[in-house]
């Protein structure tokens, strides 16, 4: 079991954190609103979770071109 961290807009596997730190973290991934929990977390058929956050490449991107925001999918 791993916590994965990708890049919600480009895919891009921004981390991993390997079992022994996956309990804690979980912990407090836990406390995030149900809402949030479907949009940011999934749970994989092999017991890993994936993270879908920002990376910085996309989030420089988002900061210099705000309309971004307004697109559903901006990255091609």
């Amino acid at each position: 079991m791993a916590i994965r961290y990708t890049c919600r807009h480009c895919e891009t596997e921004i981390g991993t954190l390997p079992f022994e730190s996956v309990k804690e973290t979980i912990l407090q991934l836990q406390k995030t609103d149900e809402g949030q929990e479907d949009q940011f977390l999934t749970y994989e058929k092999d017991g890993d979770l994936t993270v879908r956050c920002i990376c910085e490449q996309c989030e420089q991107s988002l900061l210099r071109f705000p309309d971004y925001y307004t697109l559903n999918k901006w990255l091609q």
